[in-house]
């Protein structure tokens, strides 16, 4: 009879564990009290087994495995206290000091020998043993605390709560009191003088504590029963059609078709046959059941993903804030069947929706906070209180209450309705944005009507302006650029010696001086260009021109302010080059604006390479130095209008960043293209590729003139 009860006990356990994780396993109490049946599980097959041997090894070790289950079993129960009937988080603090005094009693327990145990011998009855006391007490001490731990939360809770949860509270906290009497008297004082006779009565006991918090489970909501057992019926279902299914595939094959005698390969192929029968009806017939028995169990109101598709769909294309949010309700009310649903607006200007009765004490925002911050206990009639806000925006409150079968609501149900309350939360803030548009908007139109007429005349002033500043710009380079020329023309005459012997000091300064003029004769020409890009009068005026003359000019032009930076600048061109139509002025400036360019960002004692080759139909220049390099993420703006990179200000803050701007324009309006590539402290390469024969023949003219293209 005894090992009946055991028996039974650890078959009701078990099943027990099952059904409540095949029911929610996502929620922490219900994976908490499936431990704790499991626990009662292992402590009631270890005492048949340690009942039931006449060895006594194998009842020490059966009772390692029967104490083992007593320190997790423990803890557990204590923690489900702190979890039922409503969850709650548990202080990191707790939970690490419970679980690491839970390993530690049963690393000692299952390691050591004699821990509890000094001895064993069987008598008639039973086992009778001698207790190691400072091993068993411990053991007594931790066990006693935490059972003591789930007693008082259990009963605390049971004052404190009220209604449903108050019920549920109930259920749990005498039973667990009913089981520790007998339990406690059976299973820690009588073995503690070494009588374990009675030891089955514990596990046995247990089963009250099981069945009244079983049943408080799924009486007050928290399990599922309705959807276990269609679970359990659809995949029985499910398994005997598809086992059904292979058989009569096998029997027409193997006996109606072939008859009984078949080769081994015959029969192979008819299970490969079979196989692939039952692998393409195995999702038709699992939904055929599907449907079938949900018409008489009921236990898929909705379909999670079509509920959020609609209500996304809605979120999207409806833009007026009351339809939107009774269409949201709508669908809400027809997946869930809850007793009321309500949105409620922080903002005063748009009224309140609700479905159904809602006290106004619930219309309080202080306590709809406290709610969702579970500082207060939720009431019956509210199911679910989320609260609708965006990163940006606080909204309100979506507040859902309990179903009205009396059911709570499953993880998947608590899942999807968090899903509604953010898209319903970005929906609303979009709303809201489109209002304050549209308000801003029309306002914004009376102001810019009235704004209209000045903002044209401040334009027309402004554009008188800016041509003004354009036609000094542009008369004041011309201005500027002859003195300067002379200027340069003289130095370079007394540098060469016209004037007379120079003094090594005398000389280093008018070299200076000479290539503060140089740059500021390129400065002047670079705003010069500028100015005529802005007036509309930058013009391609093309003329016969040997390109490599160009080119050899400009170097040789560029090496005192070469020499005077130590850099040593060399020309490689080829022995014969094209007459190309080009526009001289302006590609000397290119030229010389790479080779400056060159110069002045390398280090001294480097080479500056110019090099002209014929490629494939193109005239192709490059200037090669091993300067500072252009950093790969600023390379695309290095030829827009004023851009320079960071290391090239430092470099030379002198610098206007139109040289390279004006460069693209001129090879642009050649039909060209620039050559660029450029590594952080690996140096860079400028260039261009001009098409031969485009440029080999005289443009297109009227009158004999020559062709002026606007680049």
């Amino acid at each position: 009879m005894i090992e009946f009860m055991l028996v039974a006990t650890l078959v009701g356990s078990s099943i027990l564990a099952i059904v409540i994780l095949m029911s929610d396993g996502k929620r922490r109490s219900n994976q908490l009290f499936a431990g704790v049946a499991a626990c009662f599980a292992l402590w009631s097959l270890s005492i048949l087994l340690f009942s039931a041997t006449m060895e006594s090894r194998y009842a020490l070790a059966y009772s390692k495995l029967f104490y083992g289950g007593s320190v997790l079993f423990a803890p557990l129960i204590a923690i489900f206290a702190l979890y039922y009937p409503r969850e709650k988080s548990i202080p990191k603090p707790l939970w690490h000091a419970t679980v690491w005094s839970a390993v530690l009693f049963l690393a000692v327990i299952l390691t050591q020998d004699h821990v509890i145990i000094s001895e064993l011998s069987r008598e008639a009855g039973g086992w009778r043993a001698v207790i190691n006391q400072p091993g068993y007490l411990a053991f007594s001490l931790y066990f006693i605390v935490y059972f003591a731990i789930a007693i008082g939360v259990a009963f605390r809770k049971y004052f404190l709560y009220r209604g449903s949860e108050q019920k549920r509270a109930s259920y749990y906290a005498f039973g667990i009191l009913f089981t520790s009497i007998p339990g406690f008297v059976a299973d820690l004082i009588l073995p503690y003088f070494g009588d374990y006779r009675y030891i089955w009565i514990g596990p046995v006991a247990s089963v009250l504590f099981l069945m009244m918090t079983g049943y408080s489970i799924g009486r007050h909501r928290m399990l599922d029963v309705k959807l276990f057992l269609a679970k359990t019926a659809l995949y029985v279902t499910v398994i005997l059609a598809i086992s059904g299914v292979y058989a009569a595939t096998i029997y027409v094959l193997t006996t109606v078709l072939l008859g009984n005698n078949v080769s081994p390969s015959v029969q192979f192929s008819a299970n490969v046959v079979a196989s692939l029968i039952v692998a393409v009806s195995f999702g038709p017939i699992r939904a055929g059941v599907d449907r079938f028995l949900n018409r008489y169990f009921r236990y898929q109101r909705y379909d999670s993903r079509v509920l959020i598709d609609e209500i996304t769909t809605m979120c999207v294309e409806i833009t007026d804030l009351r339809i939107l949010v009774e269409s949201v309700i709508d669908k809400t009310d027809d997946a869930f069947n809850p007793r009321m649903i309500a949105v409620l607006f922080r903002d005063s200007a748009h009224a309140d929706i609700v479905r159904g009765k809602l006290a106004d004490r619930y219309r309080s925002f202080d306590y709809l906070e406290k709610l969702v911050s579970r500082e207060v206990i939720t009431p019956p009639t509210i199911g679910k209180v989320l609260e609708l806000r965006t990163p940006a925006q606080r909204i309100g409150y979506f507040i859902i209450g309990s179903e009205a079968d009396g059911r709570l609501y499953r993880h998947d149900d608590e899942r999807a309705m968090g899903v509604i309350a953010d898209e319903l939360s970005v929906a609303l803030q979009n709303i809201f944005r489109l209002e304050e548009i549209r308000a801003f908007a029309r306002t914004l139109e009376r102001e810019v009507n009235d704004a209209t007429k000045e903002l044209r005349e401040s334009n027309n002033k402004l554009l008188e302006l800016d041509a003004t500043k354009d036609e000094f710009v542009s008369m004041a380079s011309h201005q500027l650029r002859t003195p300067l020329t002379s200027v340069k023309g003289y130095l370079s005459m007394v540098l060469e010696g016209d004037a007379g012997d120079l003094a090594p000091a005398q000389r280093e300064l008018l070299k200076e001086a000479y290539t503060s003029s140089e740059r500021m004769v390129h400065l002047i020409g670079d705003f010069l260009n500028m100015s005529r890009l802005q007036t509309g009068r930058f013009v391609i005026e093309r003329h016969p021109v040997d390109i490599a003359r160009i080119i050899e000019q400009e170097v040789d032009s560029m090496k005192p302010i070469a020499l005077s930076h130590d850099i040593k600048l060399t020309l490689k061109k080829p022995t014969r080059s094209p007459i190309l139509y080009l526009d001289e002025n302006k590609i000397r400036q290119v030229v010389m604006n790479f080779i400056d360019n060159a110069i002045y960002y390398s280090p001294e004692g480097t080479p500056v390479d110019v090099v002209m080759e014929i490629e494939d139909g193109d005239v192709v220049l490059r200037v090669v130095d091993q300067g500072m390099g252009v950093p790969a993420n600023v390379q695309k703006k290095l030829f827009t209008k004023f851009f320079r990179a960071s290391n090239a200000r430092k470099q030379r803050p002198d610098g206007t960043g139109i040289g390279l701007y004006l460069a693209k324009r001129i090879i642009d309006g050649h039909q060209g293209k620039l050559v660029f590539e450029s590594a952080v402290g690996k140096g860079s390469t400028f260039g261009f590729r001009l098409p031969i024969k485009q440029l080999a023949s005289p443009p297109e003219s009227t009158g004999g003139a020559s062709k002026k293209n606007t680049p």
